[in-house]
């Protein structure tokens, strides 16, 4: 049986998907969790706490995403830098779509539905801070920790060619990339797949070639 927090969080989540999170009341997500509302309280101190939570929750989700969608283009042989961020980007555009929460810690926009927490002060610092168990992701904070991931997934790929390019490069390459799929979340334009394409088109282009 999940504990007590998961059970809480997700009765969050269910009751936020119903009403904005200014009419969600703390008595009633202990209730479809089916604990007292102290153990609420006690978890997460306030309703706020609960927000950052939740929020932490689900960006960590999306990013664990991420991680699993770059080992999946890395186990093909013929994976290159450019089918790794487009593997990154497809799971991004998804998840950011079906889950406003995802949306708002990476674009900063929050709709009225949404706890303040969802979206962090923009504009954001020079250095993103690391993201901590009591922090709420910032947008420039994902970015690095995308970005991060993207570029050892990328390093591992275009090792395999014996022609792997400069890490800073590649790096670079990466972060373009996943400003680029943020565009996309914040305005789409054509399927998941074609904006997938296109950014690994560009991602060739800054490593100084395309597809053999």
């Amino acid at each position: 049986m999940p504990a007590a927090r998961e059970l809480l969080l997700d009765a969050a989540y269910t009751a936020l998907g119903i009403r904005p999170w200014h009419g969600v009341r703390m008595v009633d997500v202990a209730a479809a969790a089916g604990v007292s509302r102290q153990t609420l309280y006690n978890e997460f101190g306030s309703k706020d706490g609960l927000a950052r939570a939740l929020v932490r929750r689900e960006a960590e989700s999306f990013l664990a995403g991420v991680e699993r969608s770059l080992a999946d283009a890395v186990e093909r042989e013929d994976a290159d830098a450019g089918d790794c961020c487009a593997a990154a980007a497809v799971w991004t555009l998804r998840t950011a779509r079906a889950n406003p929460l995802v949306r708002a810690a990476l674009t900063g926009c929050r709709g009225e539905r949404l706890p303040a927490q969802a979206a962090p002060a923009v504009p954001a610092p020079r250095t993103p801070p690391p993201m901590t168990a009591r922090s709420a992701p910032t947008p420039a904070a994902l970015v690095e920790r995308i970005t991060g991931s993207a570029a050892g997934a990328a390093g591992e790929a275009t090792a395999r060619t014996g022609r792997p390019p400069d890490p800073d490069a590649l790096r670079r390459a990466c972060e373009a990339a996943v400003r680029m799929t943020l565009s996309y979340v914040v305005a789409p334009a054509g399927s998941d797949t074609e904006a997938a394409e296109e950014v690994a088109g560009v991602v060739r282009t800054l490593l100084g070639g395309g597809r053999e």
